[in-house]
């Protein structure tokens, strides 16, 4: 595989507010997000109601829940935002539409990278929809909670949270009591990890967007149909496996792996992370016995840890045949951008401050929590355009 130096993306301001000289950026894109909402709600309370609830995800208040929102839009008890969120009439699944028709009229970049992800919400009690006790990424262990599935949007701005699915364990499928409670839909079914995120990514295609690729963690990248699925398509993926995902007839990846030469290994950063460049040793070779299109092929990629060689990851590969180890190590850290969006969605809009215990409330107050962190995105890409202007324009009147 040919090999060439590609230095990977600084790292970018994350700060959620713009500066005080962009506060009419910040109001203006408000407005275009306001009136793309507005046909969504036939009555005017619930129109304005959900600019004020949008108003207040993107707000410094301390907790993103009903009381404290409410309190913001000057109201004397929660019970309209509650009802904005359970008996409003309005379909979330629009609102979300709505959602990736703004971000690729705003954010579109035709090398950003599509990311599959899940992330937890720690929750008391068994009522909230969903909940049970399962593996949580958010606090790295087995506790109570809702986990979600994600689509994340990884662009030169920033990533972005594109869509969302609500993973219901099998206790929760099979229990028709509890299913009732909790306004689950008849027409939901028991639905895997992987399942879930091949939707996600059928819905985001057929809204017209585009990925140079496609990336998530072996949850996702361990199961032939979502592979089957983007090859299908043509869609270069870069796709953790298990140590023992098959590679061949016999083999296992970790097998083929350990068989590789020394010299097959190169030290590159993954990107930016928050200490600066991730750097791991990489190593790739293709799988010319796995039929591909013309100028595509298949590969097997493994990535070494420095400070503990014994820790490998692995992945499968399906891109262009001309792609290099350097750009396949960026895809494969690109994941790292949607930690990043979630970080941002609950530390900044309240993606996980939300107190509502049914099917219809989860939905609506995590589209409308995504719509607030697109907005800050185009907001915060706005503001820096604009500063680049004015330095381009002072550079221009210094030549003179």
């Amino acid at each position: 595989m040919p090999q060439q130096t590609q230095s990977p993306t600084r790292a970018r301001s994350q700060a959620p507010f713009p500066a005080e000289a962009d506060l009419h950026t910040w109001a203006a894109e408000l407005d275009v997000v306001g009136a793309r909402l507005a046909p969504r709600f036939e009555r005017s309370e619930p129109r304005q109601r959900v600019l004020a609830y949008l108003t207040g995800l993107l707000s410094n208040a301390e907790r993103k829940n009903s009381w404290q929102l409410a309190e913001l839009a000057g109201e004397a008890s929660p019970d309209g935002m509650q009802r904005l969120l359970s008996t409003a009439h309005w379909d979330a699944d629009l609102v979300r539409d709505d959602l990736v028709a703004y971000v690729l009229e705003q954010l579109a970049d035709p090398q950003a990278v599509l990311v599959l992800d899940e992330t937890g919400f720690v929750k008391k009690g068994a009522k909230s929809v969903g909940v049970a006790s399962q593996y949580c990424g958010a606090v790295g262990k087995i506790a109570n909670c809702q986990i979600g599935v994600f689509l994340a949007y990884a662009t030169a701005a920033g990533p972005v949270l594109l869509d969302r699915a609500l993973y219901l364990p099998k206790a929760w499928v099979e229990d028709a009591q509890r299913r009732e409670e909790a306004g689950v839909p008849a027409q939901v079914t028991a639905q895997t990890k992987p399942a879930l995120g091949q939707a996600l990514l059928e819905r985001a295609f057929a809204a017209g967007v585009q990925a140079a690729w496609v990336t998530a963690d072996s949850i996702y990248g361990g199961v032939y149909p979502l592979r089957h699925f983007l090859e299908e398509r043509e869609q270069p993926f870069v796709l953790a496996v298990p140590s023992t995902q098959r590679v061949g007839l016999v083999d296992k990846a970790a097998q083929v792996v350990a068989s590789w030469p020394l010299e097959a290994w190169e030290r590159l950063s993954a990107g930016e992370g928050s200490q600066g460049p991730r750097w791991y040793d990489w190593a790739c070779m293709t799988m010319p016995w796995r039929d591909a299109p013309e100028g595509m092929a298949h590969f097997l990629l493994a990535r070494r840890s420095v400070s503990q060689p014994e820790e490998v990851a692995y992945y499968f590969v399906f891109g262009p045949t001309t792609v290099t180890l350097p750009q396949l190590a960026l895809v494969a850290g690109t994941r790292w951008q949607v930690e990043q969006a979630f970080e941002l969605a609950k530390g900044e809009v309240g993606l996980d401050e939300y107190e509502v215990r049914a099917w219809t409330g989860w939905y609506r107050h995590v589209t409308l929590a995504m719509f607030a962190l697109a907005y800050l995105t185009v907001v915060r890409q706005h503001a820096q355009h604009r500063r680049q202007g004015g330095r381009t324009n002072r550079k221009q009147q210094a030549r003179m």
